[in-house]
């Protein structure tokens, strides 16, 4: 006997679950499966691309920040990119290093979150997500020791960093180092074989190589269809050309290759960070510029591959002490473009697995 059944649609959020940050789904379901989804953002816009055009280039600087506050180092490197592109500004062989180090070890502390959360959206209630969170605040210790924060760090500086990095902070460093690989293997023991795991993300949320090139998706969730492209080898910026590390690459493109994705780039962050400590020079941090000073008149783009994907920043200076225009590709909101088509034909549940395993902060989204 076939049953007539008639489209429901049922109104998820606005919520903030975990750290993803307040966002709203209209689902519409054919008795439990999935037919449509419509995405609502907006609920967190604080008008930063806006604020940030009456603002000075240097007061910019903590503004990106608060764009994706898991990753704010790597924002931070993004924006002082395109500045000192468009103004031509060198920065010392020092200060590269230690970008890169404060950039690797952010990846590290923002998959680590990723990877917890995901997770706690599948029903693993605290464990994992304490397990992540005991390695980040490692992380969080060595920021706070470089700079004095440990959310919204505001180090980055056109032509270098803020200062110096303290004595203490590289035997520390190396501590972590030598210790984070035994605690990855940890987590693998913990989640990569669990039968609960396999069932929720295997074959699950699965989204093509085509669709995402052509949706202009970027970092794990590409990277996970098999699509080997990451802008630190694809187009390097900085010094990365200088270090060999590898690219994962998924083959399903599902909620398990996502995740996986994860834990390999934590590994190669790991080595990356160990050959910056090990090349280390000495010298300056920084280069010295006016906090007001005026760019030339023009244009530039700076993108890092942050761990959500390319994270980059478009702007436009008149010739003044403030930019003209402001304009952030946030990955996040381009990775969310794709939620539709990753989890039409599930059900409820498996939309919110799908939804953590792209990891977002509505930060970024709603900037």
């Amino acid at each position: 006997m076939t049953l007539n059944t008639e489209p429901v649609t049922i109104n998820m959020g606005p919520a903030h679950p975990s750290t993803h940050g307040v966002f709203r789904m209209r689902v519409t379901f054919d008795g439990e499966v999935i037919i449509d989804m419509e995405p609502v953002f907006g609920y967190l816009h604080r008008g930063i691309e806006k604020l940030a055009e009456h603002k000075t280039y240097v007061q910019n600087i903590p503004f990106t920040d608060r764009l994706d506050y898991l990753a704010a180092m790597s924002n931070n490197f993004a924006y002082v990119l395109a500045v000192e592109k468009l103004a031509g500004i060198e920065v010392p062989e020092r200060a590269e290093y230690i970008r890169i180090i404060m950039a690797e070890l952010m990846r590290i502390a923002s998959h680590l979150m990723g990877v917890g959360f995901f997770l706690n959206d599948m029903g693993a209630f605290m464990t994992p997500v304490l397990y992540m969170l005991r390695e980040r605040e490692k992380i969080l210790d060595l920021f706070e020791m470089a700079c004095g924060q440990r959310l919204t760090y505001n180090y980055m500086r056109f032509g270098g960093v803020s200062h110096d990095i303290p004595g203490e902070f590289i035997p520390a460093l190396k501590r972590f180092i030598d210790e984070m690989p035994g605690y990855i293997d940890e987590y693998d023991q913990l989640i990569a074989e669990n039968e609960i795991v396999l069932a929720r993300t295997k074959g699950i949320g699965i989204l093509t190589a085509d669709r995402a090139v052509n949706a202009s998706v970027a970092g794990p969730v590409l990277r996970a269809t098999g699509v080997k492209w990451d802008l630190r080898k694809s187009d390097p910026y900085s010094i990365y050309d200088r270090f060999n590390f590898d690219v994962p690459t998924g083959t399903n493109g599902d909620n398990y290759d996502r995740y996986r994705m994860k834990i390999e780039e934590m590994k190669q962050s790991v080595g990356i960070v160990k050959q910056a400590m090990e090349q280390l020079p000495q010298g300056e941090v920084c280069t010295r510029v006016s906090p007001t000073f005026k760019p030339p008149k023009g244009e530039a783009y700076g993108r890092v591959e942050g761990p959500k994907g390319e994270l980059g920043f478009f702007i436009v200076s008149d010739g003044s002490a403030k930019p003209y225009r402001f304009k952030v590709r946030p990955p996040a909101l381009i990775n969310l473009t794709v939620l539709r088509d990753m989890i039409i034909g599930w059900k409820l549940a498996d939309a919110i697995v799908t939804f953590g395993s792209i990891d977002i902060c509505m930060g970024e989204v709603d900037r």
